[in-house]
Order: structure tokens, then sequence, then C-alpha cells
């Protein structure tokens, strides 16, 4: 397909993940991620969407290759490939995990996404979402003059309705973790200590301003139907078992 150009709203997110708070974010994200790929091995790591560098995330990958999808050249790196998020040209069952970073909270088709990644993942491959807490600090985002979400980000997804959503497509949740305890103003700079951020995951998670979401693909157990075989006669003492069935016929009087 035929890359599309960045509109404006892409162009000023991909200048607000430049600033100070921007980058602090992933950085931080980056970290997370890295903690959970760590272990998830195969052949195939698949991220969908931008968010920061194409390959920010996808360098933690302990898979044989990896790839980026985009449905456009709005990021900071070209992706490897662009498309149709929501109708991947994938195989089915052919990738060990896939990243989602923002990519659902920038789609008009965030329930596709889903449906599409579900397809291409194979049993008990990994799913990892990043997204943004409706609720929170960055919550209060409209009662603060000139603060506010990253621009082009607008549905919000919780990760409760993200979970519910995941458990409806058969994939089970691992864990969720939140994180980023920082003012969404323009002039913070992003400086906090890691220390700050371990207390406020312990003491007020419910503040923070993302959350990853790790969700792995059920395996479907068959049960093999045995079939009805004909039950065989019981040998009783070395002899078969007699017979209840009554025998008629004609005999001989002189036998």
């Amino acid at each position: 397909m035929s890359a599309t150009p960045p509109t404006g709203r892409q162009h000023r997110l991909r200048t607000w993940l430049a600033t100070p708070l921007g980058q602090a974010l992933l950085q931080q994200e980056a970290r997370l991620v890295e903690e959970a790929l760590d272990g998830v091995f195969g052949e195939h790591c698949l991220q969908l969407g931008h968010w920061g560098e194409a390959h920010a995330f996808l360098r933690f990958a302990r898979t044989q290759r990896s790839v980026c999808v985009a449905a456009d050249t709005s990021g900071a790196a070209p992706p490897d490939a662009i498309g149709c998020l929501h109708r991947l040209p994938l195989v089915s069952e052919s990738m060990d995990a896939v990243i989602l970073p923002h990519t659902l909270e920038l789609s008009s088709r965030p329930h596709a996404i889903l449906r599409e990644v579900t397809r291409v993942l194979r049993a008990e491959g990994r799913l990892i979402v990043l997204g943004f807490k409706p609720g929170g600090l960055w919550g209060l985002r409209r009662l603060i003059p000139g603060a506010g979400m990253p621009p082009a980000v607008d549905k919000l997804i919780s990760d409760r309705t993200l979970s519910d959503w995941l458990q409806l497509l058969d994939l089970h949740i691992h864990g969720v973790s939140r994180y980023f305890f920082r003012w969404p103003l323009p002039g913070n700079r992003g400086g906090a200590s890691r220390a700050w951020e371990e207390r406020g995951r312990r003491w007020w998670p419910e503040l923070a301003a993302c959350y990853m979401l790790s969700a792995q693909k059920r395996v479907v157990a068959l049960t093999p139907l045995k079939k009805p075989w004909r039950a065989r006669p019981k040998v009783v003492g070395g002899l078969v078992k007699p017979t209840t069935r009554v025998i008629y016929g004609n005999f001989d009087q002189n036998s």
C-alpha cells in the first residue's frame, strides 16, 4: 500500500513526544515493555502503530524477527510496512507477540484491531497494550489551563474495559501495571525519581497517567471422543458368562 502522509494532529503528536515530558514517558514505557518481553521467545514479534521511534520497543524483542506496521508515516522513523491495522495481510496464528503502544486510542476501530490481533496471535502468544487512564492525575486535564493529553489522543479506554474486551476474545489477562505519576503540564520537564514512581504504584495506583496490560491467547483444549465399541462378553473362571437369551427350536424326543 502507498504511504499516507501525516496529518497536522499527527505532527503535533510527534512534536509532543519530543518534549522532555514525552521523552520521559517513552523511556519509562521502554523499560516496562522490556520487562514484559523478557521470556517471550519464538519467530515473530509485531508492533502495530507508531509511538516514537518505529523500533523503540521492538529492539527488546527476543524473537527471530520483528516488524512494525503502521497506517501512516507520522512516526519519528518510517515503519517497516504501511497497511490497515484492522485488516492485516498476515497469516493467522503466525505471531508470537504483538505490541500495541497507545494504538487503540489513536484508532477509530479499536475492536477490529483487537480481532485481528487475536487472529494473528499463535496459541500462548503474548499481547502487550499501552494506554492512557481516563482517570487519575491526567483525568483532571480539563481543569488545568494549558494541560491535556497528547495531541490526537481523544478516545481513552480504561484498563478494566480493555480487560473485558480481551476476555470476550478468549485472551487471558496476565496483569496490569499502572505508571507515570506526573502532571501533564507543558512546562513539566518530566524529571521524577524512580522512588517517586514506586511510591505511586504502591500507594496511589489509580492516580497513574498510564497503564500496561499484558494478555495471552488461550489454548483451546480438545477432548478426544472415544468410539462406543461393543462391549465384549465377560469371562468368569475361564468360561464365557452364559447368555440370558432363550433359544427356541425343535428338539428330538429320543435324544
